[in-house]
Order: C-alpha cells, then structure tokens, then sequence
C-alpha cells in the first residue's frame, strides 16, 4: 500500500473524515428489505421492546447479524470511505474493503460479529487477518456489538486489527453528525432487524423447536434443503 493509501486508512480508521451526503450504497440496501420485511407485522410487539429513536446497548447487542454487517458498512462510508462488498466467505458473512471514493484499491477490511453472551476470541481475528494477507491490505477492524477476550486483544496489537467493541461504536455513532447519526438510526432499524439472516438462503429464518428436548432454535425456511441454524428464539 502506497503512502497515499496508508494515510486514508488511518484517517478512516480513527475517524477523522465527516462528509455531508448520505451514503448511496444505503438506499440499495434498504430497497432488498422490501422483500425481507414479510414478517414484519410478527415483530412488532418484539420491536416494541427497543426505544429505536436513539443508539443504545440494548438495541445493539439485538441486531441481527446481517443488519450489523450492513450498519457497520455504512457508519464508515459516513466516516468518508467507499465500503466495497465481498460476499465469499464460506460463513456467509462479508469482507467489508475500505476505499477512497473513485478508487477501488481497498486501504482497510473489516470483519463483524454481531453480539454475543461471549467474548470475541483469537478465532475471528485470524480469519481477518488471512483476509487481509489475501487482498494484501496491512489494516484490519474487527467491529463487534460485545467484547473482545485479552487473547485477541494481544493478537490484534501484533497483526494492526483495530479493534472496535460495542461501546467504541456507540462512541462513534454519537459522534456523527447528528442528521448522519439519526439517518443510520433509521437504516438499521428499517424492517426487520431482529430476526437472523440465514446465511446461504439470504432470507429471514423461523423460530423451531426441536423435538426432542423442545431446544428453540432459528431455521432456515428452506429446510431441509438447507439445514443452516442459529441457537435462541423469537
């Protein structure tokens, strides 16, 4: 990476770039919801639970994980970057790449874990890391709405992967300007943000219950097809 490159990204990285216009890849997304959102009415006591008028660990930490990665892309394209997509991770997750506008040489990539009861280990961050080496970009973020273990704290120091935790993000929403911040506010709370994304189908899965031992559980509506489950329950 140039030093040109290498500037962008430390300026994206800490935050430093404000820009008055909306993002245009958030429109796009927001459009795909329409055809994501048939179960809305369903969600409507549940979303009721969140005061979605303004950021909060709450609302964070219940995100599914597919509205998080979409979150986090667009909070740094409103930092100023171009948030180009990679959908080839065998998780189903994405390779958020961090370019200049009018560039498609990416300076960073990001990675997200939507919340969890537990820390975020070393795991995760070597698969950024070789995801970084892959596209022979020398700035990692891992984004996560939880927390990091001391492990991966070490880790990340040693292979330059800034690490944002879910209180480092609500720090950085709250910093936007405040018609961005209220703008992404309204992004992600579109439709809904609840229920899990499954991973290979790209659509809204449902709540089962196992038969034996009554585990609730998300499936994939296209079971048995497809068997992708995420643990927990409407």
């Amino acid at each position: 990476m140039g030093t040109n490159g290498r500037n962008l990204a430390v300026q994206i990285l800490r935050g430093a770039f404000r820009v008055a216009s909306l993002p245009l890849a958030w429109p796009a997304a927001a459009l795909r919801r329409s055809r994501e959102s048939r179960g809305e009415r369903g969600q409507a006591s549940e979303r009721a639970r969140f005061d979605t008028r303004k950021w909060t660990p709450e609302l964070l930490k219940h995100l599914e994980w597919r509205r998080f990665e979409e979150l986090c892309a667009a909070y740094y394209e409103a930092l100023g970057a171009r948030a180009r997509l990679d959908h080839s991770r065998s998780d189903g997750g994405v390779d958020i790449f961090l370019c200049a506008n009018g560039s498609d040489t990416a300076a960073a990539v990001v990675h997200c874990k939507a919340w969890d009861a537990y820390r975020v280990g070393v795991g995760p961050l070597r698969a950024l890391r070789r995801a970084m080496t892959a596209a022979g970009v020398r700035d990692g973020v891992l984004v996560t709405a939880g927390r990091f273990t001391r492990e991966a704290v070490n880790f990340a120091a040693q292979e330059n992967i800034q690490l944002v935790d879910g209180a480092a993000l609500l720090v950085g929403l709250a910093e936007l300007e405040p018609e961005k911040s209220l703008a992404l506010l309204q992004f992600t709370t579109q439709g809904d943000f609840l229920t899990p994304t499954c991973p290979r189908c790209s659509v809204k899965m449902v709540s089962r219950r196992s038969i034996q031992g009554g585990r609730t559980y998300w499936g994939c509506v296209n079971y048995p097809r497809c068997k992708h489950t995420f643990p927990g329950s409407a």
